[in-house]
């Protein structure tokens, strides 16, 4: 019997695009990025595998996803809210889990993520968002235009708790902290 054919790609395949997922302005006046390529995007079942790169003192706000999410940092560290996570550290994010705000550390970081299920996001905390961003003299730019699937609206500008959200719509909530989510809400990173 033969069934599906497996997928092979190497991160310099020219499918594999970098693409700029988040932007910022730094004091200096530079521009940082998270910058990914989408190793494998499936609409049935969803899935999505991530080779990410984040520029230097990159902040990413605290936010989670509508699927169970792992995290390998590969290369240098990122600060998961108070976490420091360097180099070998591997974040299992169950459904419903908030994590950030993300900053990566003075070499940046390289991290692999996989998601199980609708990668896109949902965020919370605008506050610690905010306070992070001030922290590294940064200010957010627009959000870079990206190539989504077909299948998959890019809806990366909304905030949880910005729209009445239908209770078969909402993040299981872990804490007191978790807000209820727009499934519409968000974006791998």
């Amino acid at each position: 019997m033969r069934g599906p054919e497996p997928t092979f790609r190497h991160l310099d395949d020219p499918d594999v695009p970098w693409q700029a997922v988040k932007a910022q302005r730094n004091a200096d006046g530079s521009v940082a990025y998270v910058w990914e390529k989408w190793l494998a995007f499936s609409p049935d079942p969803q899935y999505l595998t991530i080779y990410a790169r984040y520029d230097p003192g990159m902040v990413v706000r605290r936010h989670g996803h509508f699927s169970p999410h792992v995290v390998f940092v590969l290369e240098g560290e990122v600060s998961f809210g108070d976490r420091r996570c360097p180099a070998g550290t591997h974040v299992e994010l169950p459904l419903g889990a908030a994590f950030g705000p993300i900053v990566a550390g003075q070499d940046g970081a390289v991290l692999f993520e996989v998601m199980m299920g609708d990668p896109r996001s949902w965020g919370d905390d605008p506050d610690a968002f905010e306070a992070a961003l001030a922290a590294q003299g940064a200010r957010p730019l627009p959000d870079p235009p990206l190539e989504f699937p077909g299948w998959l609206d890019d809806l990366r500008a909304h905030w949880a708790g910005t729209r009445s959200v239908p209770q078969s719509q909402s993040v299981p909530s872990t804490s007191a902290a978790t807000r209820r989510a727009d499934p519409a809400a968000g974006t791998p990173a």
